[in-house]
């Protein structure tokens, strides 16, 4: 009886690990475990846990024991490490950021151990069943081996399992984003941890991975010459690429010269003739009333850590509380996170292309042809570019993706030399690096700054504590205080750069553009709540910030009402330096032409003009005085989803394969 009793102990013990894991994690880091969620999850988190079981049954007693050990490891591992990373960054870790874990840990280990620290509640919750194991496993372990029977009953469960969850997941196909869909045709990380679970999501995640790579591996192994990028003297020149001398004619479109219907008679890659199709495809906006109207100024470009709306008053803020309210003033603008916070969200904003999912794209791309990068398009111009970052120069490779822009970059550790302190301060890097490019007209310079950086504590966080009794007056918990007196830095810098720029006699010659990288995650909901002054919505709202565009001769602020993101930010600035650039061939639209408002989302939400999806519901609302039957409104989703859907497709395929080389070459 106790040899029948450990040996059903044992066949049940990882399925019921899994499932607890599965449903913790949901309930740790999002809150919630919808139906359809906790179905699909169970079973699929139950037919792992019989196939890592049936796995160990295989062998003999003794490294079975050793085996079940390291997986129930492994395991506790995956789901205790995404505690801690969801808790830091708010998305879930992928395949490729483990493989740079070392370049993370190495730049950020205050962080992990804070976030470990945070996230310790859950992280015992997590080590519970291999605590269990390790204490009973003497009780539990088999005396001998595993009987056919059960070896022949656990393979049958695994098969009965998985096809009851792949029949469950293949058979819902109803809602505007089904399940069914997620699981076969598109990889939505977020979306796949709450339907499916992250077990699920690591499979999908390093199948995508792996053929990502093979796919690259197989690209340097043939050296097919139709499948190499044209070397840079057959690509258009920079004249070809400047701004037009007789000045742009009014409401033509953004394109360039780019004859789709020959590239798609010529082109043997069924991937690229369909890139070619899809682009010739796309409607580009139109030139407009702005287009034109920096044209020939001097640009600073800023991309703030953790810079936000939740930042700016006009008490401690002032001079962007001034920039914000008196240039171009964007009162529907988002700045969604994507899956690896910073270098996604500077890859979104500079490069108007939404990152591929699961990898590094800003570093990915470094090895691309980037015509549209503002280093190169303004270089094109006759322009100096400059890119300063105040912390660790290699961090997420920006000294490879930086330079590729067009960029003279310097950071800590390659020609910029700032104060050991964390985080670092921008009003230093401003004041180190603003004679090196304001003597010398026309320039642009692009900083990625770090003095908002979390954890924003007074004990941990040197700008906050610079600036702490700045903030002793507001009625906040520590960290919103902290949090708004970090960014006093940021503030500083900006009126440090516009008092040099006064004194030089160029304020009026110089457009200065700012925006966050992403929200400021390192506070708690509850805490941006203080600030917010009430209940934020997290799906739309929490995502609502500042864009600031500003240049000192704007006459009066220009109000835009239209849904935008930082994924137009570098569309618009093309289109209001009077840049030649191909519309088509970037995600983002020009905020101030008459192209239709569209907010994307990391999971595939997306705020038009028209009302909001909210995927993680698979529910669109329209906007009041919309009238829409059920019909109507899930019809208008699901043609905005395939929309959105190709836009993921198509932007990670520029990425893949260096589309910009292939269709810009003559």
């Amino acid at each position: 009886m106790r040899r029948i009793l450990r040996n059903r102990i044992w066949l049940i013990y990882m399925p019921l690990s899994f499932i607890y894991l599965e449903l913790l994690l949901k309930l740790w880091c999002l809150g919630t475990v919808t139906l359809r969620g906790f179905i699909f999850t169970v079973l699929l988190a139950a037919a792992a846990g019989t196939l890592a079981t049936f796995i160990c049954c295989l062998s003999n007693t003794k490294f079975s024991s050793k085996l079940f050990f390291v997986l129930l490891l492994a395991a506790t591992l995956l789901f205790g490490t995404q505690t801690v990373y969801y808790g830091i960054f708010k998305t879930f870790l992928t395949v490729y950021s483990v493989s740079e874990a070392g370049n993370v840990i190495g730049n950020f280990w205050r962080e992990a151990l804070q976030g470990i620290w945070r996230a310790m509640p859950g992280l015992i919750l997590v080590f519970i069943p291999l605590i269990l194991w390790l204490v009973f496993k003497k009780k539990l372990i088999p005396t001998q081996p595993m009987h056919d029977k059960y070896r022949a009953g656990l393979c049958f469960a695994f098969i009965s399992l998985q096809i009851l969850a792949n029949t469950a997941i293949m058979g819902t196909s109803a809602g505007v984003m089904s399940a069914k869909y997620l699981y076969s045709e598109s990889f939505v990380p977020e979306l796949s941890v709450i339907y499916f679970g992250a077990l699920t999501t690591f499979r999908m995640d390093l199948q995508e991975f792996l053929s990502s790579e093979a796919k690259a591996a197989d690209t340097l192994i043939s050296g097919e010459e139709e499948n190499k990028s044209p070397e840079p003297e057959e690509l258009f020149t920079p004249e070809e690429l400047a701004p037009d001398s007789t000045g742009p004619s009014l409401y033509e479109s953004n394109v360039l010269q780019i004859d789709f219907d020959a590239l798609i008679e010529n082109e043997t890659d069924e991937v690229i003739r369909d890139m070619h199709q899809y682009f010739s495809s796309v409607e580009p906006t139109l030139k407009n009333e702005y287009t034109g109207m920096f044209s020939g100024k001097n640009l600073v470009w800023i991309v703030a850590e953790g810079f936000s709306s939740f930042a700016l008053s006009e008490k401690h803020a002032p001079t962007l509380w001034k920039l914000a309210n008196s240039g171009f003033a964007f009162e529907n603008f988002y700045n969604p996170i994507w899956g690896v916070s910073t270098t996604d969200g500077e890859y979104v904003t500079l490069t108007g292309l939404i990152p591929k999912v699961g990898v590094w794209s800003f570093s990915k791309s470094s090895g691309n042809y980037m015509p549209f990068g503002f280093g190169n398009l303004l270089s094109n111009c006759g322009y100096k570019c400059y890119a300063y970052h105040n912390h660790s120069y290699t961090y997420y490779d920006r000294h490879l993706s930086h330079p590729n822009l067009g960029y003279d970059y310097k950071g800590v550790g390659n020609g910029l030399e700032i104060t050991g302190t964390w985080p670092a301060s921008d009003l230093e890097m401003v004041q180190k690096t603003v004679d090196e490019y304001i003597k010398a007209p026309p320039f642009h310079v692009y900083y990625m700054t770090v003095s908002g950086h979390l954890y924003y504590t007074f004990s941990g966080n040197s700008m906050s504590y610079k600036h702490m009794d700045k903030v002793a007056d507001l009625p906040y918990s520590e960290g919103p205080r902290a949090y708004i007196a970090c960014n006093i830095e940021f503030d500083l810098a900006v009126e440090e750069l516009i008092i040099s720029l006064d004194e030089a006699g160029m304020l009026e010659d110089t457009v200065i553009v700012i925006s966050g990288d992403h929200y400021p995650y390192g506070l708690e909901i509850s805490e941006i709540e203080e600030i917010y002054g009430g209940a934020i919505d997290t799906g739309f709202e929490l995502y609502r910030s500042t864009l600031i565009i500003w240049c000192a001769d704007m006459e009066e602020p220009v109000r835009v009402t239209k849904p935008c993101s930082s994924l137009d930010i570098m569309p618009t600035l093309a289109n209001l330096f009077g840049l030649n650039y191909d519309s088509r061939l970037v995600m983002g639209r020009d905020i101030l032409s008459d192209s239709e408002g569209l907010v994307i989302f990391y999971n595939h939400s997306f705020i038009s003009e028209m009302g909001r999806y909210d995927a993680t519901t698979d529910v669109f609302t329209p906007n009041e005085g919309l009238e829409w039957s059920q019909e109507e409104k899930d019809g208008y989703a699901r043609n905005m989803l395939n929309r959105i859907s190709s836009m993921f497709q198509y932007s990670a395929a520029i990425l893949d394969n260096d589309y910009y080389a292939k269709v810009l070459s003559k």
